[in-house]
């Protein structure tokens, strides 16, 4: 690979500007992995929250907002396997949270690796990027809402996988109100935990993956493109159910790793909401109705019920059916 920096004779834009959505992550559907393929999984991008940033040139690793020090570690992995000689500077104007379950990690990777790529005139792919900054180790997910927004199903990882592939894509709903349950003092099971786990736990039994892929085969995407929420929600719900108890000792015992969230979720529950979870490893919960009034109502309820509580927070946002978003100047 030729080495590229900025004295080249090319001319290279003045900054690129990235912005992508957080995403939920509803579930894995095969963590038995029997056919040679494991975890396959289900989610969706939001509209909000979002990273959105700006990468220019410069002689060394500079960057300013929330995530800096993680944005400029990603930046220096990727131009030294593009053997760029020299830096950039990386201005963060909004960050998805980090471990909060909204794919915070995959979209700052994806974000700078894209800007940096267009920067220097790399014309690397999604999934290169994904590669080189070991994205996508598990889920595909949120290399699918990356490159075009919707609801992603990805095929699990076979050996010879370098990423899951999106094996399904669909727009969904954006006037489907979804809410995001926020626990602002709890971090999601991430790093080094999070591999403890997957090490750890028991092996998966072979009748759940069954029952799960026929519930995201048969029911999740079917109600999809009928848009029949209540099919939808009982998918997800039979995922978060197998899955979250499976997990439950890697999570403090509980379906959920959160208490608040769990209370919260339990309330959505008995007043009847159709599609409830976590997302990934939360701490974030979310919950999806079938208009605004639905959605206004319910909250309402919920900010009577846990108001007190300094550590939740909620936002209303909507499915994001768009690809991230670049810009030059």
């Amino acid at each position: 690979m030729q080495t590229q920096t900025l004295n080249d004779a090319q001319v290279f834009p003045r900054s690129v500007a990235m912005t992508t959505s957080s995403r939920l992550h509803m579930g894995f559907f095969d963590l038995n992995g029997g056919l040679g393929r494991r975890f396959g999984s289900i989610g969706l991008s939001l509209q909000a929250p979002v990273t959105s940033l700006k990468v220019s040139p410069a002689s060394t690793f500079t960057a300013h907002g929330y995530g800096a020090e993680r944005a400029i570690k990603i930046a220096q992995q990727i131009t030294n396997a593009l053997k760029i000689k020299d830096g950039v500077h990386i201005d963060l104007e909004s960050s998805i949270p980090e471990h909060s379950g909204l794919g915070s990690g995959t979209q700052l990777s994806l974000a700078v690796g894209m800007a940096i790529s267009t920067l220097y005139q790399c014309d690397l792919s999604v999934n290169e990027i994904a590669v080189l900054t070991k994205r996508g180790t598990r889920s595909g997910v949120g290399l699918g809402t990356f490159s075009s927004g919707g609801l992603i199903v990805d095929g699990g990882r076979a050996s010879t996988s370098l990423i899951p592939p999106v094996i399904a894509h669909a727009d969904f709903p954006e006037d489907w109100p979804i809410l995001l349950i926020f626990d602002k003092g709890h971090l999601g099971v991430h790093g080094a935990q999070e591999f403890a786990a997957f090490q750890n736990l028991p092996p998966f039994p072979e009748a759940s993956s069954a029952l799960l892929c026929r519930h995201v085969l048969m029911q999740a995407l079917p109600a999809i493109a009928e848009r029949d929420l209540p099919a939808f929600g009982q998918a997800i719900q039979i995922l978060q159910v197998v899955t979250g108890d499976y997990f439950a000792p890697a999570q403090g015992g509980g379906r959920y790793t959160s208490q608040l969230v769990t209370a919260v979720l339990n309330q959505l529950e008995a007043n009847g909401v159709h599609c409830f979870g976590q997302s990934s490893w939360g701490p974030t919960g979310f919950a999806v109705f079938a208009n605004q009034l639905e959605a206004e109502t319910q909250l309402k309820q919920l900010n009577a019920t846990f108001g007190h509580e300094a550590n939740l927070e909620f936002v209303l946002t909507k499915a994001n059916n768009q690809a991230s978003q670049l810009q030059l100047s």
